[in-house]
């Protein structure tokens, strides 16, 4: 007779999941041998909430659910910063906790915390099984609620008593249901292109939503059609290249300084898959004037005209609203909006200028401009790069295009620091042989520094840049831009990572001079190890802290 555990790791099979993050602990031990047993990959870390980012990682990289698998009690409660990370960001994690045995409940026992109850702000659904033979089903109700419409991070609790007892009768498990293709009318789509056609200064705006729904070869078909410009933002950026043809790089005025005079003159804005959030002002008079008719495209029906008014909202999926759009466009291309192209290509090139004059800055320490500018020159082909925050990371992402489709890891709404590394964990592990670049802050680096040795272990060569300034570079700006006065609890020690890599098995140097880095760069993506480029850098305002001084300053009504 089966176990729970055995109900488990074969749910785990039918489901399609092979492969998991864990981090071993005593509520965990029969179902990770079972999970073993039956020829599913286990990713052991060292960190919980690495073990619940990386998952979120692995599951925006495929464009399904990835599940963590995480012991009971602080277990628990370490994983919640990356359910809730995942959750924002609608990743479909299923966030799995052992728990106590069940056999001594209401009584003072180790680790028993309502592990359920703590997730349920942060999921979209939730709950703990109280018998072995509920194992298939919550799994595969699990399964389809993180993959159903907006997806998202959902939770089951499982006692380590109801993984060890053996199971009577097991309920059947609900089998992965397909993706429903929920497709606009005629109607909607005949609107949305008369708009878009009779436009003088159109925009289009791909988010998440792009890619999730696999709408990347509908998107590029419709503006080679079209030939509308195009920003992108969140998992949709290299959706298509930075490089291709009428792309503009990112849809953030906060690190694309073009998006701002872009936006605010555009007449009409397709915004496709991405919410008009805190990135996008929330649709208001910072980034958008109040006559700028928006025609927005989402599967969540409340998110259509929440933040602002819109011209049209559509309900319906991405990728069928495209096709839909694509049959109504014409076969031939339509005449461009010539003038407008230009004026956005000089808004471009003019930002980029504006960077690239940074980078010829060589005083010590390094202006962080000055490392991009290098890293931009000795890349290798088809590098993916997982992003930290903080001000070193943003000047990479100003300076640096995106040009890997799926290759171009954040951290979402939820704005989690320092996991970029378990990120890059997830990345490199789906993308063997490739290279990866993960950059950081050295601030952020601190707080999944032990998953250096998960890189070492498994022998993932990703390249980490940590762009060392001696401090939390974002916060200390703004309070020096805020106060004029000296600073509280910004200052950190200038620290040898690359030291502690080595300590772990990996390589690393220190850079400290211009002339050091392209050198460094190669060296770094040439070893084949984990390598730790610990890059002296000084503090220095990023364009993201500039927008978000002149935010706080009043500058603006609204500040994202």
């Amino acid at each position: 007779m089966p176990t729970g555990a055995d109900l488990f790791a074969s749910s785990l099979v039918r489901l399609g999941i092979g492969q998991i993050f864990t981090l071993v602990g005593d509520h965990l031990n029969e179902v990770l041998l079972a999970v073993a047993k039956a020829g599913i990959r286990i990713i052991d870390m060292r960190h919980e909430s690495g073990v619940t980012h990386a998952a979120d990682a692995w599951a925006r990289i495929h464009r399904q659910p990835a599940l963590s698998l995480v012991t009971g009690g602080p277990g628990h409660t370490n994983s919640l910063t990356g359910v809730a990370t995942a959750h924002l960001a609608g990743s479909p994690l299923i966030a799995v906790s052992g728990a106590a045995s069940t056999a001594m409940g209401g009584r003072q026992v180790f680790q028993v915390v309502d592990q359920a109850a703590m997730t349920v702000p942060m999921t979209k659904y939730a709950a703990q099984a109280t018998t072995p033979a509920h194992i298939p089903y919550l799994l595969g109700r699990a399964y389809n609620e993180a993959n159903s419409g907006r997806k998202g991070a959902v939770h089951l609790s499982v006692p380590v008593d109801v993984f060890a007892a053996a199971a009577e009768a097991p309920l059947p498990m609900p089998e992965p249901a397909p993706r429903p293709f929920l497709a606009p009318s005629r109607r909607e789509v005949e609107q949305a292109l008369d708009l878009v056609r009779r436009a003088q200064r159109p925009v289009v705006i791909a988010g998440s939503g792009v890619w999730w729904s696999g709408a990347e070869r509908e998107l590029e078909r419709f503006l080679r059609v079209t030939r509308l410009p195009l920003f992108t933002v969140t998992m949709a950026r290299a959706i298509l290249p930075d490089t291709a043809r009428n792309v503009f790089g990112y849809a953030d005025p906060a690190i694309n300084k073009a998006v701002q005079p872009a936006f605010r003159e555009a007449d009409v804005v397709l915004l496709l898959g991405k919410r008009l959030d805190y990135r996008l002002a929330l649709g208001g008079p910072r980034l958008f004037r109040p006559e700028t008719r928006i025609i927005q495209v989402d599967l969540h029906a409340p998110e259509l005209g929440a933040a602002r008014p819109i011209a049209l909202g559509i309900c319906a999926d991405v990728k069928a609203t495209l096709e839909a759009m694509l049959d109504l466009a014409g076969g031939h291309p339509w005449p461009p909006p010539s003038p407008w192209l230009r004026q956005l290509r000089k808004y471009s090139s003019e930002y980029q200028t504006r960077l690239n004059a940074f980078a010829g800055d060589t005083a010590a320490p390094l202006h962080p401009a000055t490392v991009y500018a290098a890293l931009r020159d000795t890349l290798p082909k088809g590098t993916l790069f997982s992003w930290d925050g903080g001000d070193f990371c943003h000047w990479g992402r100003a300076m640096i295009p995106a040009v890997e489709r799926g290759g171009w890891l954040r951290l979402g709404p939820m704005g989690t620091i320092g996991s970029a590394l378990p990120n890059s964990i997830a990345l490199q592990l789906a993308n063997p042989g490739r290279p990866v670049a993960m950059i950081t802050g050295d601030g952020s680096l601190g707080f999944y520094l032990a998953e250096l040795e998960t890189l070492v272990r498994y022998n993932l060569p990703v390249v980490i840049i940590v762009g060392n300034d001696g401090g939390w570079g974002l916060e200390r700006e703004l309070q020096r831009a805020l106060t004029g006065g000296p600073t509280v609890a910004c200052e950190l020690q200038h620290t040898r990572y690359d030291l502690i890599m080595q300590g772990f098995g990996g390589g690393g140097e220190t850079v400290e001079r211009p002339g050091q880095l392209a050198a460094a760069f190669r060296r770094a993506f040439a070893s084949g190890k984990p390598y730790l480029l610990n890059v002296i850098v000084r503090g220095s305002r990023s364009p993201f802290t500039e927008w978000q001084i002149a935010g706080k300053r009043g500058q603006a009504t609204v500040s994202p």
